[in-house]
């Protein structure tokens, strides 16, 4: 497994290896020895997955009181994906990147607590798995708006128009008001 350093401190690229012959293909997903060894975690509290169509929005999401570090994964379609950093003392405070992922190329995207998650769906869909280092809280479920004028994210947009977000997404709090993780604590 290869892990990849991005321009977000703690966001990291992971990409298994994959071996095949005639009959198909195999990869390693996850091995808790291999992520605790790169300073990932190796404890994960929950599975996530979503079926998305092209053109649905989700995020930017995040939880206060038990926060998700999420590693992200597409089964089958395409993503845009981005990571904002909502950490208030964090140097890169406000700060996105964006990644292409897919289930060909395979590869996962390690968000730790303290971050914004959304993606948009390029494909006709998307199916997008997520372990979580944390357990669901309604009561801690925020949303920064997926298109704040202050964090400038560059959604790829062109070819799929106007993204289609949920009531609750459309409505996400502006990063200037919202209620953000706790103080900034270097890994």
């Amino acid at each position: 497994m290869q892990i990849i350093e991005t321009s977000l401190m703690d966001v990291k690229l992971v990409r298994p290896k994959k071996y095949g012959d005639e009959r198909g293909w195999f990869t390693e997903v996850f091995n808790a020895k291999t992520f605790a060894g790169a300073g990932l975690p190796d404890r994960f509290a929950q599975d996530n997955q979503s079926f998305s169509h092209r053109g649905v929005l989700r995020g930017l999401h995040y939880q206060l009181g038990e926060p998700q570090g999420k590693l992200v994964r597409v089964l089958s379609g395409r993503i845009w994906d981005v990571a904002v950093d909502l950490r208030p003392a964090s140097p890169q405070f406000g700060q996105w990147a964006g990644f292409n992922l897919s289930g060909e190329e395979m590869e996962f995207l390690w968000i730790p607590e303290g971050f914004g998650h959304g993606f948009v769906v390029l494909s006709e869909s998307a199916n997008v798995l997520y372990k979580t280092t944390g357990f669901y809280s309604p009561s801690g479920e925020r949303c920064v708006r997926w298109n704040d004028p202050d964090l400038g994210i560059e959604w790829p947009l062109e070819e799929l128009g106007t993204p289609i977000v949920s009531a609750k997404d459309a409505v996400g709090t502006l990063l200037q008001e919202a209620e953000l993780p706790p103080a900034y604590i270097p890994r």
